[in-house]
């Protein structure tokens, strides 16, 4: 005699499936966790990685900053400049007497006696066209 459903001694296949199916699905999600536990072990090992690279560049260009700082302070030395400008550019300290020191007073003074005497001398001057 044979019924239409298979059976191993007496107990239905279906029921074995049934009485599966929660072991079945308690080790896919143990399986599921698993894999994301590794999965985010994985990225902050990863992101150490990063971090940690990062903050070896930072070290690096910062001591490139310390050194370009200390470049900058060495041009910027005015023995150096005046050393620079001597035998590089040629350039030598005025002749006394070459400098003239302007007084304190107004621009429209300066203007005024620019004109002044330009009108009094012979030849014109061009400087008090150019003042603003």
């Amino acid at each position: 005699m044979r019924q239409g459903k298979a059976s191993v001694r007496g107990v239905s296949v279906s029921s074995i499936l049934w009485q599966l199916l929660p072991a079945a699905l308690l080790v896919a999600v143990f399986s599921g966790v698993g894999v994301m536990h590794v999965m985010s072990r994985v990225q902050v090992v990863d992101s150490g990685y990063r971090l940690s690279q990062l903050e070896q560049r930072s070290r690096a260009l910062g001591l490139e900053n310390d050194r370009l700082k200390l470049e900058l302070a060495t041009l910027k030395n005015p023995s150096r400049l005046e050393r620079v400008a001597r035998e590089q550019l040629g350039m030598a300290p005025p002749a006394t007497g070459s400098v003239f020191t302007l007084s304190s007073t107004p621009l429209r003074q300066a203007r005024h006696a620019l004109k002044s005497e330009s009108s009094s001398r012979a030849a014109p001057v061009h400087l008090a066209e150019r003042l603003p």
